[in-house]
């Protein structure tokens, strides 16, 4: 294994992500026939056959499928030295890697990120929206949106405000099924909740929304789900307040019942130095800071 070259797994990892020798190739911006070339090379280096093809395209084979765990921590170490090697001195060039939830992602994050975008059009954002969050310790990205505070060592982290989530409703949900007047009311109705997210479902419990065994009427962890089965009318549901509001959903026993979610903003120590990521760092921070 030591005398692989990178340059070959790079098109084993394409392969892996796109299902075919063409779609590795337009991922690496080579050639098809430098893809085969370097794949068959890879092999031969392993005394392995990597991939079967199937009528869905080319299919893992059950070395290939241990090897994949090693391959994609390599892509991503790459990367990393990559970022930590372009520091620039200023923010105009390079690649900085935000990794958010989906709901803050997809409804906060673009939106505070649009005027630092238009300042700085030579900046490449990269969003990645996913649960569980990258890992930054390991410099998967290079910041966090986290709810939760990171304790991570070398991690350098700023609390930038709270989420206020309360109970909200669509116009149409209220009319169908009346206002609710108190908890137990809203626990009869039809509730909107998590599926499998135990950690969702104890926040739920220890605010007192429910118990344990709650049934819900749609139960997703998806939280862009959530949001989505509220704004159909679907039920009951909690969200944040500001996100609630941009919507038009309707507030629920405001004044008895609510909770706040602390929102920190996080980095790995080694990248205070690049600027592009230091400046996107503080922006970001502001901008979050301000919105909560």
């Amino acid at each position: 294994m030591s005398g692989l070259e990178w340059e070959n797994q790079r098109v084993f990892l394409a392969v892996l992500r796109s299902g075919s020798l063409s779609g590795a190739a337009k991922l690496l911006g080579i050639a098809q026939a430098t893809a085969r070339r370097r794949l068959e090379a890879l092999e031969r280096s392993l005394d392995v056959s990597l991939f079967t093809r199937t009528p869905a395209g080319l299919t893992p084979t059950d070395p290939a499928r241990r090897l994949i765990q090693h391959v994609e921590a390599m892509a991503i170490a790459a990367q990393a030295f990559n970022r930590m090697a372009s520091a620039e001195t200023d923010v105009e060039h390079g690649t900085v890697r935000i990794t958010c939830g989906d709901l803050l992602g997809v409804e906060v994050l673009p939106g505070l990120l649009r005027d630092f975008h238009h300042r700085h059009p030579g900046l490449k954002l990269e969003l990645s929206i996913n649960d569980p969050l990258e890992d930054i310790a390991r410099q998967q990205s290079d910041i966090a949106v986290r709810l939760v505070r990171p304790t991570e060592a070398e991690i350098v982290t700023r609390r930038v405000g709270a989420l206020r989530v309360g109970l909200f409703a669509s116009a149409e949900c209220l009319a169908r099924h009346g206002r609710p007047d108190s908890l137990e009311a809203v626990r009869r109705g039809p509730l909107i909740g998590p599926d499998r997210r135990s950690a969702d479902l104890r926040r739920l419990v220890e605010a007192g929304l429910c118990e344990a065994h709650q049934p819900f009427a749609i139960a997703t962890d998806n939280h862009l789900a959530q949001l989505a089965a509220l704004k159909a009318g679907l039920g009951f549901g909690l969200c944040p307040s500001s996100i609630a509001r941009a919507h038009g959903l309707i507030g629920i026993l405001p004044d008895s019942f609510g909770f706040e979610i602390d929102v920190w903003l996080a980095m790995h120590n080694d990248l205070r130095r690049i600027r592009r990521i230091a400046k996107t760092f503080e922006v970001l921070s502001q901008a979050l800071h301000e919105y909560l």
